[in-house]
């Protein structure tokens, strides 16, 4: 357990992908998606154009889009039923993971965040007045449900939980969530679900939102976005899914920060949502991910854990380098050997050296196949 009270600015995501551009390196680094959208949500981003979109929507949101997320939920495997008070359209996930901890961080409170993580949560806390404390998960990256309970004090206000999770790709079952509600059901703790890379599970598995936790629903801000969804991230357009009186605490919130979202972009993904099919989105990002672990078998890289759900996949590299450490690695691998990747030391906030490497697969067939025959050739 680790608790820290501030943070510095943090930019070697973007300087890593800077350097895949100077080397010309195939850049299998960030999880953007360098393929184009579905034509269809296109031609109704140009039909957003001919209408009166062009102002603020309501705080809420569009109401055809809430009403399009309400029943895009209610036809999924795992259905969730909601009702409009329920609903709130935000920017991004970055922005709703900041809001959802201001309507709720008093000054000195704490908050848990599971580790490996994406860099931003920590930030997030300090900017409102919080202290992280953070908790990393196994070796195989599962969770000790004893040592995250270590982690909680009675100054503990929140958990950051990342399902499926970035970087690992590993999923929460009904049982993990079983699991953190004993732990915190005798006390005030909130829960905030970023459930971003929801459509993309594998191999059968089928993702459970903290939302269906009849208990867990009552204190979670579950955060969606539609830029993962449709590899649309420049659109800026997500949802939250909370409880009728922590949307009425969110929105109060967000009144004063960004108060609405992308106006035109609304109207596209609520008419898009009413025929969107979520299974296609997910056999493309397996036939991905399965295209990748295969190519992956014809390197000295190891895959120890097939990745069960978002757009990466971590490799172990050490019959590659026994010295180097995971960001000298990555470097070396984007400059010298021309493929570009994350050490998985990124996602600590200690930032110490691992064994661990991480790629997006969320490329072009294209390239993930010429950047791992480049690696068989050269590694």
């Amino acid at each position: 357990m680790e608790k820290v009270y501030g943070f510095t600015h943090y930019s070697f995501f973007s300087e890593m992908s800077d350097l895949a551009v100077k080397n010309n390196s195939f850049d299998l680094s960030l999880g953007l998606a360098d393929f184009d959208i579905d034509p269809t949500l296109k031609a109704f981003l140009k039909e957003a154009a001919d209408f009166s979109t062009h102002h603020y929507e309501p705080l809420a949101g569009n109401p055809l889009l809430i009403d399009s997320i309400i029943r895009y939920n209610s036809r999924r495997s795992n259905r969730i039923f909601l009702n409009q008070n329920e609903v709130t359209i935000t920017p991004c996930a970055t922005f709703t993971l900041y809001t959802a901890l201001k309507c709720i961080l008093n000054h000195g409170d704490e908050v848990i965040v599971i580790q490996p993580s994406y860099y931003t949560y920590g930030p997030s806390i300090v900017l409102n007045h919080g202290i992280p404390v953070y908790y990393n998960v196994e070796n195989d990256f599962s969770m000790n449900w004893e040592k995250l309970g270590d982690c909680i004090s009675e100054k503990t206000k929140a958990i950051i939980v990342n399902s499926p999770q970035n970087p690992t790709g590993k999923v929460w079952s009904p049982n993990d969530w079983n699991h953190l509600y004993e732990l915190i059901k005798e006390k005030e703790i909130y829960l905030i679900s970023e459930e971003i890379y929801d459509t993309y599970c594998y191999d059968g598995i089928e993702h459970y939102s903290a939302f269906l936790h009849p208990e867990l629903q009552k204190r979670c801000f579950c955060i969606f976005s539609f830029g993962k969804m449709f590899h649309s991230t420049g659109w800026k357009v997500s949802y939250l899914l909370s409880s009728e009186d922590l949307t009425a605490k969110f929105r109060c919130h967000q009144q004063y920060i960004s108060y609405s979202a992308n106006a035109p972009c609304q109207y596209a993904i609520a008419k898009y949502l009413g025929i969107f099919d979520p299974y296609q989105n997910q056999n493309l990002m397996q036939n991905k991910r399965n295209l990748f672990n295969e190519l992956i078998k014809e390197t000295p890289f190891v895959v120890e854990h097939i990745t069960e759900g978002a757009v990466f996949q971590v490799a172990n590299f050490r019959n590659i380098s026994k010295t180097m450490t995971d960001v000298e690695f990555s470097k070396w691998l984007t400059v010298e050997k021309g493929v570009a990747c994350l050490p998985l030391s990124a996602f600590y906030n200690s930032g110490n050296n691992s064994d661990y490497v991480r790629f997006s697969f969320a490329k072009n067939d294209e390239l993930i196949m010429n950047a791992m025959e480049h690696l068989r050739k050269h590694l």
